[in-house]
C-alpha cells in the first residue's frame, strides 16, 4: 500500500511540474489536458487518476505555488540583515520568478478559474500585505526608511504594482520582460522609501558609487 501512496505522489509531482511548465509559458487557457499528458507521455487516463480535471489540477498547482513562495519569504526573511536587504533579496527573487513567466496567466486565472483567482487574492490579502507591512516597520525602527511612512497606504500601493506588471495592457508581454517590469518597480518602490542612510546603503549593495549632496 505504501508503494501504491508513493508512486501516485511521484506522478502528481511529475503532473504539475509539467502543468507549471506549459501553463508558464502559455498561459492556462491555451493548454489542454492533451498538451500535459504529450509532454509527460502518459495517456490523459493516467492522469486523470491523481486529478479530476484541469480545474482540480489548475487549483492544485495554485497552492503548491503559494506554498512554496511563503517558504520562500520567509527563507529570505530569516537570511537578511536588514530591510534593505530583504527587499533586494525579494527584488532578484522576483526577477528569477517571473524571466519566463507569461503575464497571460494571471489573466486566464482572474477570467476561467475563480477559484484558484480566490486562493490567490487571499494569500495576497493576508500572507503578502503582512510581509510588506512588516518589511517597512521595520525598515522605519533600523532608520533606513522615512519615519512618517504610512505603512498601510504604501503595503497597498507595493501590492497595485505587483499586480500592475502583469497586466498586458499597461505592459504588453511582447515589448516588455514581465520579470524585469517587477524588478524596476520594485527599485522604484524602494527608492521612494528610504532615508539618505537608507539610499546609501541601496547604492552599497548595487555597487554605485555617488556623490551626495
Amino acid at each position: 500500500m505504501e508503494q501504491v501512496t508513493d508512486h501516485s505522489h511521484l506522478i502528481s509531482e511529475r503532473i504539475l511540474n509539467a502543468a507549471r511548465e506549459l501553463f508558464f509559458r502559455h498561459g492556462v487557457k491555451s493548454v489542454t489536458m492533451d498538451d500535459i499528458a504529450a509532454k509527460l507521455g502518459m495517456s490523459k487516463k493516467t492522469i486523470y487518476k491523481t486529478c479530476k480535471d484541469k480545474q482540480n489540477l489548475v487549483t492544485e498547482l495554485v497552492l503548491s505555488e503559494l506554498k512554496k513562495q511563503l517558504e520562500d519569504m520567509h527563507g529570505i526573511r530569516e537570511s537578511s540583515t536588514n530591510a534593505i536587504h530583504e527587499l533586494m533579496q525579494m527584488m532578484q527573487y522576483m526577477g528569477n520568478k517571473f524571466q519566463t513567466m507569461n503575464p497571460i496567466l494571471f489573466y486566464d486565472l482572474q477570467k476561467y478559474h475563480s477559484a484558484s483567482w480566490k486562493h490567490f487574492k487571499s494569500f495576497r490579502e493576508k500572507e503578502l500585505t503582512g510581509f510588506i507591512e512588516d518589511n517597512l516597520k521595520m525598515g522605519m525602527k533600523q532608520n533606513l526608511y522615512r519615519s512618517d511612512l504610512k505603512v498601510k497606504i504604501l503595503a497597498r500601493l507595493r501590492l497595485e504594482q505587483v499586480e500592475l506588471a502583469f497586466n498586458p495592457e499597461a505592459f504588453p508581454p511582447d515589448q516588455f520582460n514581465v520579470g524585469e517590469v517587477q524588478v524596476t518597480l520594485l527599485d522604484h518602490f524602494l527608492q521612494g522609501v528610504v532615508t539618505l542612510k537608507g539610499h546609501k546603503l541601496v547604492n552599497k549593495y548595487k555597487n554605485i558609487e555617488e556623490e551626495e549632496e
